[in-house]
């Protein structure tokens, strides 16, 4: 069995391949905790497997039918992969969040189906919970975790330190502005691509432009990017905020300065119809949810994905295990909240 999209690079014997390297280099040990998470689709329907391959006693899976994906495909998926993995017993893909199972779970991620976690979920999670973002702890978005209510309950919150070398998913971000942008049209090679940036993905954005050949620009603000300069596209990737990621004046200065670049919206929100107005190109041509990004790291493949929630789980066991150890090595998987 395959996992859906059948692309070939996403066949199950190559996906347990990449799963179980990255429970040995992340040393993950899952062993007597019980996992609430999701089921979802493509290589995201790896988590619940990658947790019972770890060791852990029961995996809860939460799913739910979307455009990616039925429930019937999406549990029928997850339980081929278990079953191929020899963990068949230890996965119960499940469609409701209910008190029964979060009261049970030590571990709670912050995984889609799942969210929000708010208060009422929180009150029923086990004092000793950990809940994983799933991501680096400065990219949490409003309305994924009530965080005061994690407070008043003690619960812990953990980032995952995504450039740890056993995990590495950022050395994946350049490899995806370049599909995003050969998507777009843009073939990279020899193209001069200005990269608005404000935080860490900057300067791995950079590195793989230019190991694809590419020209680049990295400016914190537009107010820092040369007029005088041609650029093929102008590739943006701002932390998302309450406002858009660029001003209406920002969009007047492309159109008069550069307006023949095609505006690739890597990360930040940006209303189209305001770069349609200003006679802009862009891509991708529909907006993501707000704060996520334009592409995501399963668009390059599995292995960042793989990676990722591999060390989520193993910054969530640190929290839970080590937790008495603060300058135990595993505790450099996770950045607490």
């Amino acid at each position: 069995m395959s996992i859906p999209l059948q692309l070939p690079g996403l066949n199950s014997r190559r996906v347990l391949g990449l799963m179980s390297d990255a429970i040995d280099r992340c040393k993950l040990d899952l062993s007597g905790y019980v996992v609430f998470t999701e089921a979802a689709s493509g290589a995201y329907l790896t988590t619940p497997v990658l947790a019972a391959m770890a060791g852990a006693d029961h995996v809860y899976a939460l799913t739910r039918s979307t455009r990616h994906g039925s429930v019937q495909d999406i549990t029928a998926s997850t339980l081929d992969l278990a079953e191929l993995a020899g963990v068949r017993g230890r996965v119960e893909v499940i469609t409701d969040k209910s008190q029964q199972i979060v009261s049970k779970a030590d571990i709670v991620t912050n995984s889609g189906h799942l969210r929000p976690i708010d208060s009422e979920m929180i009150a029923w999670m086990k004092p000793t919970a950990v809940i994983p973002l799933m991501y680096e702890d400065w990219e949490l978005r409003d309305g994924d975790i009530d965080l005061e209510a994690c407070r008043k309950h003690g619960i812990r919150v953990t980032g995952t330190n995504e450039r740890h070398e056993a995990v590495d998913v950022f050395s994946f971000l350049g490899i995806m502005a370049v599909k995003l942008l050969l998507d777009s049209g843009v073939a990279v090679y020899s193209s001069r691509v200005l990269v608005l940036c404000d935080n860490p993905f900057g300067p791995y954005i950079e590195r793989g432009l230019v190991s694809g050949g590419a020209v680049v620009e990295r400016v914190n603000s537009l107010a820092e990017a040369r007029e005088d300069a041609h650029y093929d596209a102008i590739l943006l990737a701002l932390t998302p905020t309450t406002r858009s990621a660029i001003s209406e004046v920002h969009l007047s200065k492309i159109a008069r300065h550069w307006p023949g670049a095609v505006v690739a919206v890597y990360w930040g929100d940006v209303d189209r119809s305001n770069l349609s107005s200003a006679g802009l190109s862009f891509w991708p041509p529909e907006a993501p949810a707000l704060g996520h990004m334009g592409i995501l790291p399963s668009g390059v493949g599995p292995e960042s994905i793989v990676r990722l929630q591999t060390g989520s789980l193993k910054a969530a066991e640190a929290m839970l295990r080590y937790a008495s150890i603060p300058d135990h090595p595993a505790h450099e998987f996770g950045q607490p909240l």
